[in-house]
C-alpha cells in the first residue's frame, strides 16, 4: 500500500490527526466539526489568549456551541497550542488565517506566508495542506506551492496541496460549517481526491470538486462580488429613490413579486464583515497583472464605501428639517455589529458612521446587546446599556443594526425622531420616522 492509499485508509478509520491554523470565525468552527467527526484535532494560533480559552473550554465564537467545545476539550479530541513543532504530528492541516487589505486596498498575505513557512519547517512526508482563507486566484500555487517545493516536498507525491474556500455566514440559522456545500480544488488529482475525501468524512454537505485551486479561489471571489455588486445596486437605488420621494423598500417588495429573473438585495448603511466588502478587491488587485481594469467591481465598491457618508448627510438633513443642528445633538445609535443578531463588528460601516458623527461634534450613545467592548483605530471603547426611560431625551434615534433584541415598539413610542437604515418597521410612515 503506497503513502496515498494509507492516508485514504486513515480517513476511513478516522485515525488522521488534523490541525487547524487560525482559530477565529472560520478556524474554530472547522476545528470543532473535525473533532465532532471523530478526529483528534490540534488548533494553532499565535494569540495565547485564544489558546488558553479553548484549552479551558471557553468559547468566543457565536457559531460554535459552547457545550460542544467543552465536551471535545474534556474528551481530549480538541486542544489548542502556539507550538509549531506539533505540526510534525499531523496528517492534514487547514490554514484559516486572516487575509486583510492594506490601506491601498491590496491583499496583505503575511499571515498566509508566515503560516506556510512554519508548516513547511515541521511537517512530515505524506501531509495534506488545505488553504481556506479567502484570497486572490493563484495564491495556492504561487505562494504555498513554491515554499513546499523549496523545502524538498513533491506536490501530489510526498505532500498534498489544495484550496477549499470557507463559506461562513455568521448568525445564519440554517447554514453553518457542517451543512454548507464545500468546493475543493487540488494542485493534482490526488490532492483533490484526498481533500474531498477528508471533507466528506467531516461535513454533512455536498463536496464540489473543481479542476484547480485557481478555480476554487475564483469562485469564492465570484460569490462575494456578486453580493457586493447587487447590494451596491440596492444602495444606489435607495439614494435615487430618496431624492425622488419613493420608498425603495416598497419598490424592492414589488420587484420581488416576479417569480423569475429577480433576486432581492437590500440597501443599508454600508457593507461589513470580513468577506463582502473586502474580497472583490483581491480580484481587482490580481486583474492588474493582466492589464485589466475591473470597472464594475470598483464602482460597486465605491458606492458601498460611500454609504456611511450618505447616512451621516441624511441624519444632518433630518435634524435640519426639525430645526436642529448635528453639532451637539444627542443621538442614540442602536447597533454596532455589521448584521443583526451577531457580535461581529469587523469592517462594520457603523464604526465609520460613528467616527463621522463624532467629528461633527454629535453626542452619541452607542448600544449593542451583543457587543460590550470594541476597538476602532487602536482605541478601546465600551458600548452603553439601553435605558428605555431615557429614549425621549435623544434628538434622534439611529437604527444602524436591526437586532431582534431591540424592543422596536417601545423605541418608536418613546422617540422624538427615528432614522432607520434597516426597514425595521416594515415601510411604516409617520412624521417622525425616516428611513434610508
Amino acid at each position: 500500500m503506497d503513502k496515498f492509499e494509507k492516508l485514504l485508509k486513515k480517513i476511513e478509520k478516522r485515525t488522521l490527526k488534523l490541525g487547524v491554523v487560525g482559530l477565529g470565525y472560520v478556524g474554530l468552527p472547522l476545528a470543532v466539526e473535525k473533532a465532532k467527526a471523530g478526529y483528534d484535532v490540534i488548533g494553532f494560533d499565535v494569540q495565547t489568549d485564544k489558546v488558553e480559552k479553548i484549552n479551558n473550554g471557553i468559547n468566543y465564537i457565536g457559531d460554535v456551541v459552547s457545550e460542544d467545545l467543552q465536551d471535545l476539550v474534556k474528551q481530549n479530541k480538541l486542544k489548542a497550542t502556539d507550538d509549531p513543532t506539533l505540526f510534525s504530528e499531523l496528517d492534514a492541516i487547514a490554514i484559516c488565517v486572516p487575509t486583510p487589505l492594506d490601506i491601498y486596498k491590496q491583499p496583505n498575505m503575511s499571515y498566509v506566508v508566515d503560516s506556510i513557512n512554519l508548516i513547511s519547517q515541521y511537517i512530515s512526508d505524506n501531509t495534506l495542506i488545505v488553504l481556506e482563507s479567502t484570497t486572490y486566484p493563484g495564491t495556492t500555487e504561487e505562494i504555498l506551492k513554491p515554499v513546499l517545493e523549496e523545502s524538498g516536498f513533491i506536490i501530489g507525491e510526498t505532500v498534498y496541496l489544495a484550496y477549499s474556500p470557507e463559506r461562513v455566514d455568521p448568525g445564519n440559522k440554517h447554514f453553518n460549517t457542517k451543512n454548507t456545500p464545500k468546493v475543493v480544488g487540488g494542485v493534482t488529482d490526488n490532492c483533490t481526491k484526498l481533500a474531498s475525501k477528508l471533507y466528506s468524512s467531516i461535513l454533512k454537505s455536498d463536496i464540489h470538486e473543481v479542476s484547480s485551486p485557481s478555480v476554487a479561489e475564483m469562485e469564492k471571489i465570484l460569490e462575494n462580488t456578486f453580493r457586493n455588486i447587487n447590494i451596491a445596486l440596492a444602495n444606489e437605488m435607495a439614494i435615487l429613490c430618496d431624492k425622488m420621494n419613493i420608498d425603495v423598500w416598497e419598490v424592492i417588495d414589488a420587484a420581488s413579486s416576479k417569480p423569475y429573473g429577480f433576486m432581492p438585495f437590500y440597501p443599508g448603511p454600508g457593507l461589513g464583515g470580513h468577506c463582502i466588502p473586502i474580497d472583490p478587491w483581491y480580484l481587482t488587485y490580481k486583474a492588474r497583472e493582466y492589464n485589466y481594469h475591473t470597472k464594475l467591481i470598483e464602482t460597486a465598491g465605491e458606492i458601498n464605501d460611500d454609504m456611511p457618508m450618505v447616512v451621516v448627510n441624511k441624519i444632518s438633513e433630518i435634524l435640519n428639517t426639525n430645526s436642529l443642528s448635528l453639532k451637539n445633538s444627542k443621538i442614540l445609535v442602536l447597533g454596532l455589529a455589521y448584521k443583526k443578531d451577531i457580535d461581529d463588528y469587523r469592517e462594520s460601516p457603523i464604526l465609520k458612521i460613528i467616527e463621522l458623527l463624532e467629528n461633527r461634534q454629535a453626542n452619541l450613545t452607542i448600544i449593542d446587546p451583543y457587543i460590550e467592548n470594541y476597538s476602532y483605530k487602536g482605541l478601546e471603547r465600551k458600548t452603553d446599556k439601553l435605558d428605555i426611560n431615557k429614549i425621549e431625551e435623544y434628538d434622534l434615534v439611529f437604527i444602524a443594526t436591526n437586532h431582534t433584541k431591540f424592543d422596536y415598539k417601545t423605541i418608536y413610542d418613546n422617540s422624538k425622531i427615528i432614522f432607520d437604515t434597516r426597514n425595521s418597521y416594515n415601510r411604516k410612515e409617520s412624521e417622525k420616522y425616516y428611513k434610508i
